[in-house]
């Protein structure tokens, strides 16, 4: 196994994703796909996609009270089937109250916090799972104002709208100031101990 590295090559420039939430940009739910019935050529490009993707070189978006960092969608090249990204809330922060057909899965990585789903609270700490079923209008909640929280969120959405399974509505945007104790907040964009919670 070669671990050659180009010690004289420029150290790659941190990417900066679109605020999903906030743009007014189309946004890319489902690539093209096209070429000749065997699609080597997909297939081709495919297999020489990156497979690791350094999560450092990947920006937050949004706040000041809920940041998004988009690790692996299909305007990237690499999927179509799966959305993966971080979600940090700060300290008493909240996300937009909205509504999907896909499923999603929150590991959550640090912090306490609550979901509402369809008007019903479900409270959550590190370690836990919080499941959003299909269709239902839910919105998530960092319960404490002096620490933030973090949830790696796996969704199959763009799965859902490959399938013409097009539903989905923003029922309250995401907050535009901070909330009370989470002034001043930054968000945790670098950093060295991934062993979240402890």
């Amino acid at each position: 196994m070669s671990t050659d590295v180009n010690k004289d090559a420029p150290a790659p420039e941190a990417v900066a994703n679109e605020s999903h939430y906030h743009s007014r940009k189309d946004r890319v739910f489902v690539r093209g796909i096209q070429g000749d019935y065997g699609l080597k050529e997909e297939l081709a490009r495919l297999r020489a996609m990156p497979r690791v993707r350094k999560g450092r070189m990947i920006k937050f978006t949004d706040g000041p009270q809920c940041f998004s960092r988009h690790y692996v969608e299909p305007k990237d090249g690499i999927t179509q089937t799966f959305h993966l990204h971080l979600e940090e809330y700060a300290p008493g922060g909240r996300s937009q109250k909205h509504g999907h057909v896909n499923e999603a899965a929150f590991y959550i990585l640090d912090g306490e916090g609550y979901e509402i789903h369809d008007g019903i609270r479900y409270d959550w700490k590190a370690g836990d799972v919080a499941i959003v079923h299909n269709n239902c209008v839910h919105q998530h909640f960092n319960a404490s104002s002096t620490t933030p929280a973090r949830a790696l969120v796996i969704k199959t959405k763009p799965m859902f709208m490959f399938m013409n399974m097009l539903f989905q509505k923003q029922v309250e945007p995401r907050p535009s100031v901070p909330a009370p104790g989470g002034e001043g907040f930054r968000v945790r964009e670098s950093e060295d101990n991934f062993n979240h919670g402890e």
